[in-house]
């Protein structure tokens, strides 16, 4: 057992450690960022910091160890279901191309995979955690339940697979994924960041913190649901960016625990509503401001 152990507990140790060089990083680019250009006025350490910086590594290290089994899965019906001409066509396409090709697959599944979330009572019971914070800053990114961090991204490689570009049949073996992946967490930490940045024409494009806080609003409306794309929500109708305003503050009207064990145990309670806050109705009208 001890031999087997050893190596186990040395790998963890590892992650343990990038994940503390990487944490250091985005606190030395975001801190200093969010004190200059802030959105709204906030101490670094404000409420709540110590249970996200339990989710940061809790993110990092739990769901590709809950996602190797349902990743596995998708991976073998895909090679069965799927015509061999699709995945012999995407596997022929250069790198560049499937990694854009990824990246936009992804993000269509990770928008409903999202939205699924406000939408579906039973997956807000999970996705409320990463909107009970009251406060938003780049560290909120991580501030997720991990069986909600899971089927969101889930959700973001089903296409993927599916399109075939998640095959590991040509020498670009499996990046698809792995770059639509890793994108979506650095942009995340970005969009989630307390600084007043606008993008002008390409807030189009991109997204941005404005387009993201205005999705942790408390305003009771469902929109900005994309990561990276916003024009996807402009396709779908759920697009909200107003030109110069932000939102005047951010959270959930139900009360969560405080402590990193009781948010993960918050959805598995039998006494958790099951329903997010009434929607208002949605006026598509604004939903376009600029």
């Amino acid at each position: 057992m001890s031999q087997l152990m050893g190596p186990q507990l040395h790998a963890f140790l590892i992650d343990v450690f990038r994940l503390s060089l990487w944490l250091t990083i985005l606190v030395v680019i975001f801190v200093p960022l969010e004190r200059l250009f802030a959105a709204h006025p906030q101490k670094i350490f404000r409420k709540g910091i110590a249970t996200d910086l339990g989710y940061y590594f809790l993110s990092s290290l739990v769901p590709a160890l809950l996602l190797s089994v349902p990743v596995g899965l998708l991976a073998w019906a895909v090679h069965r279901a799927v015509p061999g001409g699709v995945l012999a066509t995407a596997a022929a396409l250069p790198l560049w191309a499937r990694a854009l090709a990824g990246l936009v697959a992804g993000e269509v599944g990770y928008y409903w995979g999202h939205r699924w979330s406000h939408e579906i009572p039973y997956l807000w019971r999970f996705h409320s955690i990463h909107h009970s914070a009251e406060e938003v800053d780049f560290l909120v990114n991580t501030r997720a339940h991990p069986v909600d961090m899971v089927f969101g991204r889930f959700c973001g490689l089903v296409p993927i697979y599916v399109l075939g570009l998640g095959s590991p049949a040509s020498p670009a073996g499996s990046a698809a994924p792995v770059v639509a992946t890793l994108i979506g967490t650095v942009w995340g930490f970005f969009i989630h960041a307390n600084v007043r940045w606008r993008f002008g024409p390409l807030e189009w494009l991109i997204s941005t913190p404005a387009f993201h806080h205005w999705h942790h609003t408390t305003t009771p409306v469902n929109r900005n649901y994309a990561s990276t794309l916003p024009w996807l929500d402009r396709i779908f109708g759920t697009h909200y960016l107003p030109r110069k305003e932000w939102p005047a503050a951010y959270g959930i009207k139900a009360k969560l625990p405080d402590t990193l064990v009781g948010q993960l145990a918050y959805p598995l309670r039998a006494e958790t509503p099951t329903i997010n806050p009434p929607e208002a109705a949605f006026d598509s009208r604004t939903a376009f401001a600029e």
